[in-house]
């Protein structure tokens, strides 16, 4: 079954010169849901400042009130329940966690291990489960982990799929894939894996991400 996903609230407000006020966030949320008829939406960042938390806290109202709660999620992090908590106290019931989907961010950036990393991820999503919100994990530089660091990546998403993750996504955050790696790379993982769940994430640095998540789709 093919989805779709639309992040136009948080991940587009990153452009040079976008910020939403909370009032614009709900207003294109509603066109998102309502008209576009997306699946689900992802409307905001866990934690960042108290306008992030107004506008979140609007669109999650509003989706409540239409019983459509569950199609709003917010990007969290993996810090045991704190994202959790900040997700659940605006009434949210879906939590995007960010994990490390290549070798080279997680030494890097977090200086750990990734058994270290995988016990962070479960702490987090179980903390997240016990308060009522479901978690997709969102493997951040996975397309130069497949390029790099292939086996980190089997790796992590096989010990992944014994936690109550909804998805995977996979996401080509520096901009770096064509489409034809997209195929290979997507069948790779459908094909190790066939009975989770996955997203494609495309990023536009090169302005191939329409062909990518086509390839994706395909």
């Amino acid at each position: 079954m093919l989805e779709v996903m639309d992040t136009t609230l948080r991940d587009g407000e990153q452009m040079s010169g976008v910020s939403y006020t909370p009032d614009e966030k709900l207003s294109i949320a509603k066109v998102l849901l309502e008209e576009a008829h997306v699946d689900r939406i992802e409307i905001a960042s866990a934690k960042v400042s108290d306008g992030e938390s107004l506008g979140a806290r609007l669109v999650v109202e509003w989706a409540e009130s239409r019983g459509i709660v569950e199609k709003v999620e917010i990007l969290g992090f993996t810090d045991a329940g704190a994202s959790a908590s900040w997700v659940a106290d605006l009434g949210g019931k879906v939590m995007n966690v960010l994990a490390k989907g290549s070798l080279n961010h997680l030494t890097n950036q977090l200086s750990k291990t990734p058994e270290q990393h995988l016990k962070d991820i479960n702490e987090t999503v179980i903390q997240a489960d016990l308060i009522g919100v479901g978690c997709n994990i969102y493997l951040e530089d996975w397309s130069n982990g497949m390029i790099n660091s292939p086996d980190y990546v089997f790796t992590l998403i096989d010990r992944l799929a014994d936690t109550p993750a909804l998805r995977i996504m996979l996401p080509d955050t520096l901009g770096v894939l064509s489409p034809s790696m997209v195929s290979e790379m997507v069948a790779s993982i459908l094909s190790r894996f066939p009975n989770c769940s996955f997203d494609f994430h495309a990023h536009n640095d090169y302005g191939l991400a329409t062909a990518n998540t086509l390839a994706a789709v395909a």
